[in-house]
């Protein structure tokens, strides 16, 4: 099963499954991670933002132009910047990191 990371706002590192079909946001909610998804994953907000480790960046499929409108309303926006409800594991994802913004 792939595995992801998580760095949490306060700097420390959580390693956990990662399985295939599941938003980043599914998989933090299912680990107690504090990423928030008010929406659910409908892509009507920008609470489940985060930050893709540049070494993860080149593996991820574009944002669609509705993601980035959320974005656009994301506190902390980055060069990185993604919505977990929008980043679905798969295998080549192994591996992936992601840090969650230190205000949502």
């Amino acid at each position: 099963m792939p595995r992801m990371t998580f760095i949490e706002r306060d700097g420390s590192k959580r390693e956990v499954d990662a399985p295939v079909g599941l938003s980043v946001l599914e998989i933090a909610h299912k680990n107690d991670i504090d990423l928030e998804g008010a929406c659910e994953g409908s892509l009507a907000c920008a609470t489940c933002h985060v930050v893709v480790d540049e070494s993860s960046w080149d593996k991820l499929k574009p944002a669609a132009e509705e993601e980035e409108d959320m974005l656009d309303m994301a506190f902390g926006l980055e060069k990185t910047s993604r919505l977990g409800c929008q980043i679905i594991m798969t295998e080549e994802l192994d591996g992936l990191i992601v840090r969650l913004p230190r205000m949502s």
